[in-house]
């Protein structure tokens, strides 16, 4: 028995409430978040980064993407929680189904610090049909939740200019500009990584994600900065005071919403603004709903970054490099596992100067593991690495001049005729991706067929998205730009020179194994002609690519082309900085096909 979720039935039956709804993140509404907020973990035993809870006095339910189907399957049991998959047929989102399950006239709850205000109208506006009362002040778990983890208390620390390219004044500057543009005094930021570009400081709040916990309040004449104080070193505090940044607490945030000017106009994001923080806003203060604009401005990479991220490029492919050639000749003479293999490309990648940490959990999937896209290998799930089979890994590195995200999937054996095919469909899809030429103004949706079709063309499909885009010691995942459905991508944001971007096709077989070749993508101008300006994309990731999975007869001549000049340009690039050895084995694994 699942004595939380008992006890938070118990305390919704003593409210009046018929159902709770737990989202999976924090105050600041972001994909990762610290410990302390990961109450679905603690609820459910669930570890992945996508997820609704729903509780009923009869049923509890969480609701997952294909990501982590596998995963949810497996951590769920016993749990008292029922998996339920997202864009399936037939099957609703948690929304439709609270509409449909619940009684006219009942009430559900939630913790309005954690849910977005645009999540809150949607809901009011599907409960209305059945007089379904919502409340958003109600939280059941603080009280429950024994040994909860405190919230982190690490110092903050200063992005060089080196690294950034814009000062923090700078980047104010054209903040304010932009906010005149809009007519608006203030601007609310509440997304951590927006926060940390704008001001060029990083933390250590968030595994794998250098993010510091704060909201900031930009006006036209000064800037709130709220944060735990003894978070922010005297040296680095000084620096901020000297650019007109005001330090104050976290908690009085909501206080100092409720002072400003009516009349005035505020923008705020509905998505990352939570309905108790979009509550504090008096009445009277012109609302005007907008992505954060550090959102659209850090996701297009300046000068500086895109010339570190190529140098970090190098570094990342030298790491993954020497891992596969160690796994190459060690496999079958000491024992590998899963953890083990993540363990040691670790060392590999922190040997490299700059590099701090992974960007995420490595995903480590030999065999039928891959075939769960966010697998993480546990000491239960563990296996050991065979001469046979395939192994996919998936990782990234968090350096100072930029993050990496790197999918390679390799055969340790001799592949099936099944495997060829459905590794060289895959891959297909990665290189007609990074061939793809298309005009200024284009969203992500609609090259995402490019990526598709050789598998639709064979009846196969993968299900999450094609392209994310990749932060800048940041979050190695980042908005606004993707490349996915119309339905689960922004359809306002367009693709833009600066963008750094994931190209990711798959292919997964269940209970066998996955297919997926990663690599990071920087949008650049290609021709200007009588139509406009056309864009295109550079690989800039560096790392071989397993050519014994391919099929020959399966892949055309100017993917083979691709390819092959792919394979010469990371020989070309990485040679010159490997041991001999490594440097001839090299030369074979990116020899002409």
């Amino acid at each position: 028995m699942n004595y939380n979720l008992e006890s938070i039935r118990q305390k919704m039956k003593e409210s009046g409430i018929d159902a709770y709804l737990i989202p999976i993140t924090d105050p600041h509404l972001g994909e990762y978040v610290p410990d302390h907020w990961r109450i679905i973990r603690w609820l459910t035993g669930f570890t992945g980064s996508a997820a609704n809870v729903v509780i009923t006095h009869n049923f509890a339910g969480l609701w997952t993407d294909s990501r982590y189907f596998i995963q949810a399957e497996n951590q769920l049991k016993g749990s008292g929680f029922e998996m339920v998959k997202l864009k399936i047929p037939h099957t609703p989102e948690y929304i439709e189904w609270l509409v449909a399950n619940l009684k006219e006239g009942s009430t559900i709850a939630t913790d309005g610090r954690i849910i977005p205000v645009s999540i809150v109208r949607l809901m009011e506006r599907s409960f209305t049909r059945k007089r379904i009362g919502l409340e958003t002040d109600v939280d059941l778990i603080s009280s429950l939740w024994k040994n909860r983890e405190l919230m982190p208390r690490e110092k903050a620390f200063e992005h060089h200019l080196k690294y950034a390219g814009l000062s923090r004044i700078e980047k104010i500057t054209l903040i304010r500009s932009r906010m005149q543009e809009m007519g608006a005094a203030y601007h609310i930021i509440t997304s951590l990584d927006d926060i940390a570009w704008l001001l060029n400081i990083r933390g250590g709040d968030v595994k794998f994600s250098p993010l510091l916990t704060a909201f900031a309040i930009i006006g036209m004449n000064d800037i709130f900065l709220f944060v735990n104080r003894i978070k922010i070193p005297d040296s680095l505090g000084k620096k901020l005071e000297d650019d007109d940044i005001t330090i104050m607490q976290y908690e009085e945030v909501s206080n100092e919403l409720g002072k400003l000017e009516k009349g005035k106009g505020i923008i705020i994001n509905p998505g990352t603004t939570s309905a108790t923080l979009y509550k504090s806003i008096p009445e009277g203060v012109d609302i005007i709903e907008e992505i954060s604009i550090p959102t659209r401005m850090k996701a297009i990479k300046n000068d500086v970054e895109i010339e570190n991220i190529r140098q970090v490029m190098i570094k990342d492919g030298l790491a993954l490099t020497k891992f596969f050639y160690w796994l190459e000749k060690s496999l079958g003479k000491i024992k590998i596992t899963e953890i083990s293999a993540a363990d040691k490309l670790l060392e590999f990648r922190t040997q490299q100067e700059g590099c701090v940490g992974p960007s995420f959990a490595t995903i480590a999937g030999y065999n039928e593991h891959g075939a769960s896209p966010h697998y993480c290998a546990t000491p239960e799930t563990d296996v050991e690495l065979k001469p046979e089979g395939i192994f996919l890994l998936d990782s990234g590195g968090q350096y100072y001049g930029g993050t990496t995200d790197t999918t390679r999937t390799v055969c340790l054996g001799t592949p099936t005729q099944q495997q060829k095919t459905d590794f060289t469909l895959a891959l297909k899809g990665t290189i007609n991706l990074a061939l793809a030429k298309f005009p200024l103004g284009t969203r992500g949706y609609q090259i995402e067929m490019l990526a598709r079709k050789a598998l639709w063309d064979h009846g196969m499909n993968y299900g999450h998205g094609t392209g994310h885009g990749v932060g800048y010691f940041l979050n190695v995942h980042e908005g606004p730009q993707t490349i996915g459905t119309a339905a689960s991508g922004d359809m306002k944001t367009i693709l833009e020179p600066g963008m750094l971007i994931s190209d990711e096709p798959a292919i997964y077989r269940e209970g066998e194994y996955g297919f997926r070749t990663e690599n990071l993508v920087l949008c650049i101008k290609d021709k200007n002609t009588e139509y406009g300006q056309f864009l295109k994309f550079e690989t800039v990731t560096l790392c071989y690519i397993d050519t014994s999975l391919i099929e020959h007869e399966l892949i055309s001549d100017e993917e083979t082309k691709w390819l092959n000049d792919y394979h010469e340009l990371v020989y070309n690039i990485l040679s010159q900085m490997l041991p001999e050895e490594i440097k001839n084995w090299l030369k074979k694994k990116t020899q002409a096909i």
